[in-house]
């Protein structure tokens, strides 16, 4: 995963913790600065960030038995209004929904909403409940976020430049060039963090964090060695540009997990190449905890009823 590349492109814990836009992931060692930038103490150890779209992952396994013993009149119906619906709330502008149909037992629907805020997610998630079909969807499982591009080169560029002036965290003046920054950043990749969902065939979602536990302490990294990590780390992602799109989002206080990573792709296969190249970089080797993956094809909303067929998925 990255949070910082030039190129972009990480469900609940498994027993609670087992185990942008194309993409970045890392080549180890590569570019290590001849010496680390020092920073004073009180000095923000978190990269700034940019946060866009509020995203939300939802799961369902279908009720094939009940759904089998409904009238086929009310099938149809359920289905038409179902797909209606779907189909309105895919034809947003800003922010919008798609539907994948799920592979494995983890569940047969997979719905992914990019929205401004988390209560317009509330009132797609709230739709989605009001619907008849709804009555033979079990929830899974889901994952809540934010897109999220963290500036690491940005922070560390701008903190050298404050330490030189003298300029102490929070002050007045502090406040001014953080501001002004992000609003530099946003202005240039705005379409990064408010993206549309990508028209590619396949989703692959994961959720991940970055290790705790003993000397594999991400978080007391000195901020310059995490830059250069995921400096590295985006030379990885690089080399499959064009292949895949990535988005990253951010869900600290929001789910079991630090980040989610969607991967969207014409050909599955490349989600395997990509994670496999990946866990050999030293950031991720390191310093990476990946959750549960889960996997889809993209259906349109006038192909719902294939997901609830009994002989056949999407074609």
């Amino acid at each position: 995963m990255t949070r910082d590349s030039v190129a972009r492109p990480r469900g609940p814990r498994e027993s609670r913790h087992k185990s942008q836009n194309t993409l970045g992931f890392m080549a180890m060692n590569a570019h290590r600065p001849p010496e680390e930038q020092k920073f004073p103490a009180d000095f923000p150890a978190a990269p700034l960030t940019l946060e866009g779209f509020s995203v939300l992952h939802q799961m369902f396994r279908v009720r094939r038995q009940a759904w089998r013993a409904l009238d086929g009149a009310r099938r149809l119906e359920a289905v038409e209004e179902a797909a209606r619906t779907f189909a309105a709330l895919g034809r947003r502008e800003d922010g919008e929904t798609a539907l994948y149909s799920g592979l494995g037992h983890k569940g047969d629907l997979i719905v992914l909403h990019f929205r401004r805020s988390f209560d317009e997610l509330n009132e797609a998630q709230l739709a989605l409940a009001g619907l008849a079909l709804s009555d033979f969807l079990e929830p899974t499982t889901s994952y809540l976020s934010v897109i999220e591009i963290g500036l690491y080169e940005a922070t560390v560029a701008l903190h050298k430049q404050l330490a030189e002036k003298q300029v102490r965290p929070r002050s007045p003046e502090w406040q001014r060039a953080i501001e002004e920054e992000l609003a530099s950043q946003r202005s240039k990749l705005n379409a990064r963090i408010y993206p549309k969902i990508p028209e590619r065939r396949y989703l692959c979602f994961y959720p991940m964090d970055k290790k705790r536990e003993g000397a594999d302490n991400w978080y007391r990294l000195p901020i310059d060695e995490r830059r250069r990590l995921m400096h590295d780390h985006g030379l990885v992602g690089r080399r499959f540009a064009g292949e895949v799109t990535q988005i990253i989002s951010g869900s600290i206080g929001f789910d079991d997990w630090e980040w989610g990573v969607d991967l969207f792709a014409d050909d599955p296969l490349v989600f395997k190449k990509l994670v496999y190249e990946m866990r050999f970089d030293e950031a991720s080797a390191g310093y990476a905890k990946f959750g549960p993956f889960y996997v889809g094809i993209r259906v349109a909303p006038d192909d719902l009823a294939k997901i609830l067929a009994t002989n056949g998925g999407p074609r």
